[in-house]
């Protein structure tokens, strides 16, 4: 890599996670918030910082330190909806915008300074700007190149042209963003950016790796990354109007059909395809209807019709209210109807399967459960995703038809306490209580060192009649957050066959055994 690093401008907005979520969720952010991943605190507002509240903490320990903290889960699809406004407004000023991530975006600085009247007068229009558009306090740094800009921005600093490495060297190691490599080099007595920049090049790659040799770069002031500009987004929404208000089905159809194929027209125009479509509708008496639909493949002009038709349908025949019926119908005629192309692709982006996973009957399987959603709802038809988890309930998601089908825990190696292979074909919502005797008629206990007191002989679910058992198999120990005594669960699990060819996961927790799940 030759060359300078660019002099970049980054506008960064503090504690975005928690802005975001009282943007999108109504979450107040003056209040005491925390919003966790994986169980920590990956951000926090000001008020639950001066409680105590630190980025990496434990949800107890977080809670510990401040009672009244507001749990939100992380979610950066939130996070990147709610700093799309932010952007916008950045695009009405300066253009080549790239996001680096949700609460920061940088610009090359060269632009903005020759037309604002140098650097620190375009900060402070970009601040100004940011904050009488989106009502969003953001601080801008500038420096050479993007990652000493970021720095230079958490300071509200303008860093002089190259004065970067001087700026750089004193920062921690953890500024880096590499915990892994931080601690690994304050364990050598490398504890700053500039003592890091001094080792040779040569050795920190024979000892680092290339992210190692690419942290070295960075942490010198040689961050010759170019911006990736990001390109203001096309408008592909379309959008019809009507004189007379729809309130048959017929009609209803009709309108669909034109104003679907009007969006593929203005999608194919930019070479592109939906794979996520938003429905609005208006009603005569201001009533709005909103609904989102997915699919796994490019929804053509008549797949577009089709789910704007089946939605229209759900709305139009829609029930009068009454408990456990469907929705209730809109009380006057639509008289505006809005598609967005919520998700697009390049039209050449996806590639269907080889191997079956096209064909008349799917797409006709697809068509009978979409209209179904029309009418009932997104959850009333759900398929599962096996993932990871310590018990077979957490390994299941039920995802809605057509949605993306990702599992709610990553799946993890092979562990003591993992059950083995197949599955249990049916999970039980709620284990049902048993009870297991021996051939003398004496409980199975099961001791702290996972002892069987006798061979398990006969099994009795919620005081129903004895079942023989001809095997069994285990235990499977499981024993969760043993570190925080008020959520800790210890359990040991077995497989036993019954007489009569019925197989079972059973558990014993504290003593109670209980029926989890039923093998095929």
């Amino acid at each position: 890599m030759t060359g300078s690093p660019i002099r970049t401008l980054l506008l960064w907005c503090p504690d975005w996670p928690v802005l975001a979520a009282e943007i999108v969720d109504g979450v107040p952010a003056t209040g005491p918030v925390a919003v966790l991943h994986a169980n920590r605190v990956v951000a926090c507002s000001e008020r639950a910082r001066a409680e105590g509240v630190r980025r990496g903490l434990r949800k107890r320990e977080a809670q510990g330190r401040c009672p009244q903290l507001t749990v939100v889960e992380y979610d950066p699809g939130r996070d990147a909806r709610a700093f799309e406004p932010v952007v916008a407004a950045l695009e009405e000023v300066v253009a080549g915008v790239e996001v680096v991530r949700p609460g920061a975006c940088a610009v090359a600085a060269r632009g903005p300074s020759r037309y604002l009247g140098g650097e620190e007068a375009a900060a402070e229009r970009l601040i100004e700007h940011v904050a009488q558009s989106c009502l969003v306090e953001s601080q801008v740094g500038i420096a050479d190149g993007v990652f000493a800009a970021g720095l230079a921005a958490r300071a509200g600093r303008v860093v002089e042209p190259g004065g970067t490495p001087a700026f750089l060297a004193g920062m921690p190691v953890e500024a880096l963003g590499r915990s892994a490599l931080a601690d690994l080099l304050r364990r050598l007595g490398v504890r700053t950016l500039g003592d890091f920049a001094a080792l040779p090049a040569g050795d920190v790659l024979a000892r680092f790796g290339f992210d190692g040799a690419l942290a070295h770069r960075l942490a010198a002031g040689r961050d010759h990354r170019p911006l990736a500009v990001r390109q203001p987004p096309t408008d592909l929404t379309v959008t019809s109007a009507y004189d007379e208000p729809i309130d048959r089905v017929d009609a209803a159809a009709f309108a669909a059909r034109a104003l679907a194929e009007q969006l593929h027209d203005r999608l194919a125009g930019h070479g592109l395809a939906c794979t996520r479509l938003g429905i609005e509708a208006v009603t005569e008496h201001g009533q709005e209807l909103h609904r989102v639909w997915r699919h796994d493949g490019l929804l053509t002009a008549a797949a577009i019709a089709d789910r704007v038709r089946w939605q229209l349908d759900g709305w139009l025949s829609g029930s009068n209210g009454r408990a456990g019926a469907r929705p209730a119908r809109p009380t006057a005629g639509i008289i505006r109807l809005r598609l967005i192309p919520d998700g697009v692709i390049a039209q050449a982006g996806l590639q269907t399967g080889l191997w079956g996973e096209t064909g008349e009957e799917r797409e006709r399987a697809h068509r009978a459960l979409s209209r179904v959603q029309g009418i009932l709802g997104p959850e009333a038809v759900v398929t599962a995703v096996l993932g990871g988890g310590r018990s077979p309930a957490d390994q299941v998601r039920l995802v809605p038809w057509g949605d993306e089908r990702l599992p709610a825990r990553p799946d993890v190696p092979p562990w003591p306490g993992r059950l083995p292979p197949p599955a249990p074909a049916v999970v039980l919502p709620s284990p049902l209580a048993a009870a297991v005797h021996d051939a003398a008629g004496e409980p199975v206990v099961i001791s702290a060192r996972l002892a069987v007191s006798a061979v398990p002989a006969r099994l009795v679910v919620d005081a129903g009649r004895p079942a023989e058992i001809v095997g069994w198999a285990g235990p499977w120990p499981v024993d969760e957050r043993w570190w925080a005594p008020a959520e800790a669960r210890r359990r040991a699990r077995f497989q036993v066959s019954l007489a009569d060819g019925t197989a079972l996961l059973l558990a014993v927790e504290s003593g109670q055994w209980l029926v989890e799940a039923i093998y095929d």
